[in-house]
Order: structure tokens, then C-alpha cells, then sequence
């Protein structure tokens, strides 16, 4: 009950302080100074009300929430869809990706903000895409009667371990969940540790994500204006504590130039505020760099090319030949593994894998997948596999059966949803 309180307190201060960190964040991304009223609990234009919500923080939750959206949507035509997100990159894909779902930010956790966005919604059931736990906004949903679901839900050691900090806090918010739709048993069983109740291991909706004609298209323009060249694609690499992913992969890369001088490497930054920073760190290292905003074709001179642009990872990954995926070689836990293996890619990966422990597991185990422990080593493998087709296509062979055993999470909790609503 203190620590609630001090909680709460720390709200009612908060709000200068946010919007110094969001004119700070705005300086590098420019798109974090729109739609502040959305986040203070300003009232919003033509809320939808009696919808289905879906709360997806940032891109990777946005995209996995699709399959579940669609299969929701099939199931319940006449229902209207409400997505909420935290992030300016998250926004864009949702409005991208969803059409006829309303889209805004939801409000800080402030009990009159959250009060504001409930009146306005009146929410048939609320979905928390991952792990998204604000304690204000649980506990007005139950005072309401509101069904509350986690679904795609996953708990590493290192968030277990801050919860657990701060237990008489959060474990009345995670005990409050209608019903949890965990990844894996060992999500479901640390969940269980910090007060979760009423929980079921679906599987991961990511691998239910469809490819769509759009991104085969786009693809296949990439493709048009690389030609024949064999492509690297470093997909979403991050930035931590001053080591910037990029840097250290071009750098091995460097080591490597005159064994790899047909090969384009494709340098995909996970947001955009680290597109300038990527582009300059090639040409400093000497390498003849393009990006791929000039919408040009891509000189058969140039050796690293910049993906300075926001969801087209799908075409990336389409017209690749080996993809790395990023926040692995530092330790932000790892971008989504899974997605370069719908599109038929075998993946390279880092030491960081906590956001996706089961996937990558799974991935090694099913032979779709390296780990590599630093970024000399992850040029080396990649030489060895330059140098090997029939590995690659070994590799390749695999990955239809392995997607297909992992299939079929969003129809599980959508089907569960269904009947929490009562539908």
C-alpha cells in the first residue's frame, strides 16, 4: 500500500519531467514531439468505444499483434478494434499495418489520465501484448469489470528479478490478469512467481505473422535495384551504453573486404535516430556507402548499403541471402529471430538472446541458426557459409517443418478471447 502510494505520488510530479524527455527524445526523432496530448489524458477526438483493445508498446509487439487482430476480426466482423502503443515507430506501423483500427498512444499511468482514457473507450476487454504491466491501469480495468489479457507473454530472469523488487507493488497487478496467454512453459512458470493466476502456454503469435504481397513486391524492387549481387543484412542493430552494434559488425566486416568484394552488405538500424550514425561510420571506415532513402540504383561500387527506413524489414529480409539479426551483440536481448525464418532465411545471431530465449534455442536445435559470440566471428561464420552453398540450402530445407510446428498461437488465444468476452 506505501509503495502504491509513492507510485501514484511520483505520477502526479512526473509530468514536467516527461516532457523534458520527450524534447530531448524529439532532437533525434522529431516524431516524438506529435501527439503529446494523447499521452497527458487530453480528451481524444471520436474515441471508438466498446472495442476490442489491444496495447502494443513498441514495432515488435505491433507486428505480432497482427495475426491475432485478423483472427479476431474474422471471428467478430462487427466489432470494433482500438491499438495503443508507446513509441512513435510503434504508431507508425500500427497505422500502417491496421487500417481500420483506431490508433493512438496510451496515456502515462497517471490514475486521472487512465480514468480519462477508460471513460472515453469503455474497452470490451483489454489485450496487453507481451509483458506490459501498468498498475494503475490494471487495477481501474478490474474496478470496472474489464476484461484484462496478456497475451504473447514472456518474463525473463532479468524482469522477474525487478518485479520481484517491487513485489507488494506489482504482484496485486499481475494477479488481477483476467487470463495469460505465456510463450513458453518457463515464461508461465516465472510469471507464476510474481503473482500471475490463470495462465496457458499458447506458443508465440510471431510465427503466425503473414508475409504480404505488398513486402514481396517492395522485395522484389530491392532486388531490381541491387541485381545479381549476393546480399549480408544486418536487420535491427542496436545501440547500448555507448557500443554501437553497427560499428562493431562493419568494423569485422572491414577485416573482411577483400574476401567479400561482390557481396553487399545491408546495414538495417533498429530506429531511425541511429540511420545518420550507421551511414557515417561505413564512410569513415572507407567503405562506399549508399542509402537506401535516395531511391536510387545501387552502384555495383557501393559495399554497404543503409536501410534508413521504417517497416520494410519484411523486404529486406526477402531479398537477403544471410540476415543477422541485431541486439544480440550487445545486451538488449535480441530482435525478432523469427522473422527472418518465415521468410525462408536462415539467421545469425549474437550472446543477447533473452527477449527470444526459447526461439533461439529452438532455432540451434533445429539447425536454422548460429551463434556467434562477437562480431569477428560473426564475419568468419559468414565466409565459411559464403564459401559453402550447400549448408545454406541444408539449412533452408529445415526451416519449412520448423516454422510449421510453431504455428497456430493467435487462433489458440484467439479462441480463448472469444470466450472471455462471451461471445
Amino acid at each position: 500500500m506505501i509503495l502504491h502510494r509513492i507510485y501514484n505520488f511520483l505520477w502526479t510530479i512526473a509530468p514536467p519531467v516527461l516532457r523534458y524527455y520527450l524534447r530531448k527524445r524529439a532532437k533525434k526523432n522529431s516524431d516524438y514531439s506529435l501527439y503529446w496530448d494523447e499521452r497527458f489524458g487530453v480528451p481524444y477526438d471520436n474515441p471508438v468505444k466498446n472495442a476490442i483493445w489491444i496495447h502494443a508498446v513498441s514495432v515488435g509487439e505491433t507486428r505480432a499483434a497482427m495475426p491475432l487482430i485478423d483472427t479476431l476480426q474474422k471471428r467478430l466482423p462487427e466489432t470494433s478494434f482500438l491499438i495503443t502503443q508507446t513509441t512513435p515507430t510503434g504508431r507508425k506501423t500500427a497505422q500502417q499495418l491496421f487500417a481500420n483500427v483506431q490508433c493512438r498512444y496510451l496515456p502515462y499511468d497517471n490514475p486521472k489520465y487512465i480514468k480519462q482514457f477508460l471513460d472515453e473507450h469503455a474497452p470490451k476487454i483489454a489485450i496487453f501484448m507481451e509483458t506490459e504491466i501498468w498498475v494503475n491501469l490494471l487495477n481501474e480495468c478490474k474496478k470496472r469489470h474489464i476484461p484484462t489479457v496478456l497475451a504473447n507473454a514472456r518474463l525473463s530472469e532479468k524482469s522477474l528479478s525487478g518485479y520481484l523488487k517491487f513485489a507488494s507493488l506489482f504482484r496485486p497487478a499481475f494477479s488481477s490478469l483476467t487470463h495469460i496467454f505465456a510463450q513458453t512453459a518457463a515464461d508461465a512458470q516465472r510469471l507464476k512467481q510474481v503473482g500471475a493466476r490463470e495462465i496457458t502456454v499458447a506458443g508465440n503469435t510471431k510465427y503466425d505473422m503473414p508475409i504480404t504481397d505488398a513486402m514481396r513486391q517492395l522485395a522484389a524492387e530491392f532486388r531490381q535495384k541491387i541485381g545479381t549481387r549476393p546480399v549480408v543484412l544486418c536487420a535491427s542493430t542496436r545501440e547500448k551504453n555507448g557500443v554501437d552494434e553497427a560499428h562493431l559488425l562493419l568494423n569485422a566486416w572491414k577485416k573482411q573486404e577483400n574476401a567479400v568484394k561482390n557481396t553487399l552488405l545491408v546495414i538495417v538500424p533498429r530506429h531511425p535516430e541511429r540511420f545518420q550514425a550507421a551511414c557515417e561510420t561505413a564512410q569513415k571506415l572507407g567503405f562506399t556507402v549508399q542509402n537506401r532513402s535516395d531511391n536510387q540504383m545501387v552502384s555495383e561500387n557501393t559495399q554497404v548499403w543503409i536501410g534508413d527506413s521504417m517497416n520494410e524489414m519484411t523486404a529486406y529480409l526477402l531479398c537477403a541471402n544471410w540476415v543477422f539479426v541485431g541486439g544480440s551483440l550487445v545486451d538488449t536481448g535480441c530482435q525478432n529471430v523469427i522473422e527472418p525464418l518465415l521468410c525462408q532465411k536462415p539467421v545469425l545471431f549474437g550472446f543477447s538472446t533473452y527477449n527470444f530465449a526459447q526461439a533461439t534455442q529452438d532455432a540451434l536445435l533445429a539447425g536454422v541458426a548460429y551463434q556467434v559470440q562477437s562480431a569477428d566471428e560473426w564475419a568468419e561464420t559468414l565466409l565459411q557459409l559464403i564459401d559453402n552453398p550447400k549448408e545454406m540450402e541444408k539449412m533452408q530445407q529445415k526451416i519449412g517443418d520448423f516454422i510449421q510446428q510453431h504455428t497456430g498461437a493467435a487462433k489458440k488465444i484467439a479462441d480463448d478471447i472469444v470466450r472471455i468476452m462471451g461471445n
